[in-house]
């Protein structure tokens, strides 16, 4: 191809008049069907008739074989994809003291340690669907911690109110956790819906969020996190009755 007629600079001083672009830079566009030539006349590359030569959404999609039973389909197939399931960052205590050894990371009851700050701080590199609290490496832990995971083990859980500390499980979907770590506060949270989460955060073990010592302890705690924690909790109430 060859090269559109540019003015070329001289060598001397840079002006504006005597810019241009680099030697070879730009080419002409290749025009299709615009007769033999062009070098690309006729069929305009697409060679003789069959499939591949047609306009339109005629084409076969990815993986068609002409018919014959496709390589996907020869594959066995074993297990299935849980739609459900949640991939848990796991952050464990020792890392943590580590971390606030090095004054990369602080809490305190009224700015407890999210999502953000342990993903700013490089104390994880993904959030995935949450930050998980785990366990390990307790006797390393010196300082109270106050953090809001979205999960927490009970040996974690321990081990951080020993010393003084907080633990109060916060549910995030994915909108949710994508505001909490980019500091978003201008919508609201996402409340529980499914029946496990909905159990999971309002029982007090696990120390969720809506249970009711939470919500009497948690500095945190606003009016729509009591009015969630209400009505999410009549289901212990609820008495149905058996048809005989």
């Amino acid at each position: 191809m060859s090269t559109l007629p540019r003015f070329r600079a001289t060598a001397g001083r840079v002006h504006l008049f005597n810019l241009s672009p680099a030697f070879g830079s730009q080419k002409n566009q290749q025009r299709l069907g615009r007769g033999d030539g062009s070098g690309k006349g006729g069929t305009s590359g697409r060679g003789n008739k069959g499939q591949k030569a047609r306009s339109g959404n005629g084409k076969p999609k990815a993986g068609f074989e002409g018919g014959q039973t496709s390589i996907l389909k020869r594959f066995p197939k074993k297990g299935f994809v849980n739609q459900n399931e949640k991939t848990w960052a796991p952050v464990n205590l020792d890392r943590i003291q580590h971390w606030i050894d090095e004054g990369r990371i602080a809490s305190s009851p009224e700015k407890p340690i999210t999502a953000r700050e342990l993903l700013l701080s490089g104390c994880v590199h993904n959030v995935h669907d949450g930050i998980k609290l785990l366990g390990d490496g307790a006797e390393h832990l010196k300082t109270p911690i106050y953090i809001t995971p979205s999960r927490a083990s009970q040996s974690a859980i321990k081990a951080v109110e020993k010393l003084g500390g907080s633990v109060f499980c916060t549910y995030y979907n994915a909108l949710a956790l994508r505001d909490c770590v980019k500091g978003r506060t201008d919508r609201l949270s996402a409340a529980p819906t499914r029946r496990d989460d909905i159990v999971w955060y309002t029982n007090w073990r696990n120390r969720g969020y809506l249970a009711r010592p939470a919500v009497d302890k948690n500095p945190l705690a606003t009016e729509r996190t009591k009015m969630l924690s209400a009505e999410l909790l009549k289901f212990k109430q609820q008495v149905f009755k058996q048809i005989q």
